[in-house]
């Protein structure tokens, strides 16, 4: 649902609004997502790992995140002047003065939500994420429509984070007050995700300064919804997993054996499911932004073909965050990032001086195709699973996407003369998404049968559809 909502809210403010309209606000986030992870302290974690926080710890936490909320707000403001200087947009300083707003708004958020991810309670959680995507999207397309302007994405997302506050604090009742009582037992645990969150803040958003600050506003409108679209099958899908498994690892933490085989459960099902998500996208990515978007976001058709197949790669090392987050072991999580930061900076600065954008998009692409075998050095420090390991459990889910992937090219080229009608856009649409998901599950599925069906995640959907099944039956 939230994932759909995303989808719509992108593609549809696309149809009303400019790539240079994007560019714009997407610069303002970037420098407040920047500024953000500066000072980021990491405490909701902090609050997940420990075993059983008090009131008091509620109200540390509540006050530290206040009280940053309110530095960062007066740093934002203060640097909108020089920002529309240097980069000659007058435009972007009412922006940051109206997204300053949702900065102090992030930081009166009720604290007690984060406790729904380690109590597994979904549905709260569930309710505040699509309340918000739903408040921002309504908010957001309403503008667009009548006003046809950038303020569209910047009131939306303001609107949007009040909804969150306000619904956090009506379906979990807290009374915050002042205080710092557990201060530095909470700074212990979260000072490496802290730095590490820092630099792999400024890790993921260079590329979006650079193409912002030098190329243009319109080339990182471009660049944002690609981005934005090529995530949402993968990275937008394993966020709720993550999420869970971060207070599940956390129960077998001391069972190293135990942890391991979780592990490798885990990350098959994760892969099964987003890789061919994030592969499918790609494969359908030209027809998808013809049909949604217009010939205007035509550009946006390589990014999401390059980006959306990096993603998806990712997701075989995707669950080291909470794995590691769950150990303790938050350490290996800032080596990890910084090498990352170390490799993808000097990637994306020589792509842009060979090949402008396009390098920039490319260059992405090595450096998070090589990012994959940090992820999975974290994995092995923490279960002992050596790479091979690692890849043992998703062979059936990378052969099959292979599969799905010739058979999708193969069909694509002769599916593409139906037309550039809307009907036949569709019909084009359908017909790969069709062709795509039965060679994915009959390869999975005749390579798990051919292996003598071990565990796995095909063994999980046989039971899950057995049970369902039993459900439907009559009687």
């Amino acid at each position: 649902m939230t994932n759909f909502l995303g989808f719509i809210s992108t593609i549809v403010l696309a149809r009303f609004l400019t790539p240079s309209d994007f560019g714009l606000v997407a610069f303002a986030t970037t420098i407040l997502t920047v500024l953000s992870s500066v000072t980021d302290l990491s405490l909701s974690s902090a609050l997940v790992q420990h075993r059983s926080p008090t009131v008091d710890h509620f109200n540390t936490v509540w006050t530290l995140g206040f009280l940053r909320s309110l530095i960062i707000a007066v740093l934002f403001c203060a640097a909108s002047g020089p920002v529309g200087h240097f980069t000659h947009e007058p435009r972007i300083v009412p922006v940051m003065l109206v997204l300053a707003i949702s900065i102090v708004l992030t930081g009166i958020t009720n604290p007690r939500a984060i406790m729904m991810t380690r109590d597994l309670i979904f549905w709260q959680q569930f309710l505040l994420t699509v309340a918000q995507r739903l408040s921002t999207f309504v908010v957001a397309l309403t503008i667009a429509i009548v006003f046809r302007s950038y303020w569209a994405i910047v009131w939306g997302a303001v609107v949007g984070q009040a909804v969150n506050v306000l619904i956090s604090y009506t379906i979990l009742p807290y009374l915050p007050r002042p205080g710092v009582k557990h201060t530095r037992e909470m700074m212990h645990f979260s000072i490496w995700l802290t730095v590490g969150q820092m630099i792999n803040t400024l890790n993921w958003n260079f590329d979006q300064l650079i193409i912002g600050g030098i190329i243009g506003r319109a080339q990182l409108g471009y660049y944002t919804v690609g981005n934005n679209l090529a995530t949402m099958p993968t990275r937008e899908t394993t966020r709720p997993i993550t999420a869970t498994l971060f207070p599940a690892y956390s129960k077998l933490k001391d069972d190293k054996e135990r942890l391991a085989t979780a592990y490798q459960k885990s990350q098959g099902l994760v892969t099964a499911i987003t890789l061919p998500a994030g592969v499918g996208m790609a494969l359908i990515a030209d027809p998808l932004v013809r049909l949604f978007m217009g010939e205007k976001w035509h550009p946006v058709v390589l990014i999401i073909q390059v980006l959306a197949s990096v993603f998806a790669l990712q997701t075989l090392g995707t669950l080291s965050q909470p794995l590691a987050m769950a150990t303790g072991a938050t350490r290996l999580l800032f080596v990890r990032d910084l090498q990352s930061f170390l490799m993808r900076i000097p990637f994306i600065i020589a792509g842009m001086l060979i090949d402008g954008f396009t390098g920039i998009i490319y260059a992405r692409a090595l450096t998070g195709s090589i990012a994959v075998f940090l992820h999975m050095q974290v994995i092995k420090r923490i279960t002992g699973l050596t790479f091979k390991e690692q890849f043992a459990a998703n062979t059936r889910s990378i052969a099959s996407v292979c599969v799905m992937a010739v058979v999708v090219l193969s069909a694509s080229h002769s599916v593409a003369r139906l037309g550039n009608k809307p009907v036949d856009l569709i019909s084009e649409i359908a017909i790969l998404v069709a062709l795509g998901a039965v060679s994915y599950s009959g390869s999975s599925l005749g390579l798990w049968m051919k292996m003598g069906k071990p565990d796995g995640p095909e063994h999980e959907v046989l039971i899950a559809a057995s049970h369902l099944m039993r459900r439907l039956s009559p009687g």
